[in-house]
């Protein structure tokens, strides 16, 4: 029996991601979104792509939310890990639909994916809650962090420099 989670997350830690999959890797140096003619960029900080599945629901993203941002990924000065909020650093939040894709032959399938709707109202949750997070650490708020973000449901370009990868896979 396969068993789908509402929650697909995989997440890129830069410093100097519900089925309830996180992916992490780890960088010193920058990344970009670019979105038709912005850019969106960020320094030192989190990528976050996320994917939702049918099944997801509002009453878990804050939870999603928490772990993502107290999750101890980054290192600091002292070769300490912390927390992007304790580091603190910026995050890039990514719509990324194909996460949720599933292999049929030669072809990806996106049946599992939640309907555009209601996964345009799950991301835009989960986007406030990111930046109400960092607006309320007074770390963060001193240090000017932000949240960048892209658009649900539009293709996007990204340009990532990475030291890593440094992955990690968890389930909730």
């Amino acid at each position: 029996m396969l068993v789908y989670f509402p929650f697909f997350v995989f997440l890129i830690e830069l410093s100097a991601g519900f089925c309830y999959f996180y992916m992490w890797q780890y960088s010193k140096t920058f990344r970009s979104l670019r979105i038709g003619v912005d850019i969106c960029e960020i320094q030192r900080g989190l990528v976050i792509y996320i994917c939702f599945f049918k099944g997801a629901d509002e009453d878990l993203v804050p939870k999603i939310v928490n772990v993502l941002l107290n999750v101890k990924l980054s290192e600091d000065e002292n070769g300490e890990y912390v927390s992007v909020l304790d580091l603190p650093g910026n995050v890039l939040i990514i719509p990324q639909a194909t996460l949720g894709g599933k292999l049929k032959g030669r072809k990806m399938q996106y049946h599992t994916n939640i309907e555009k709707e209601k996964g345009m109202e799950l991301y835009s949750q989960f986007v406030s809650l990111c930046e109400k997070e960092l607006a309320a650490n007074p770390k963060c708020m001193e240090a000017g962090v932000l949240v960048k973000h892209g658009t649900y449901g539009n293709r996007q370009v990204l340009k990532l420099d990475t030291n890593g990868p440094y992955t990690h896979l968890v389930e909730f």
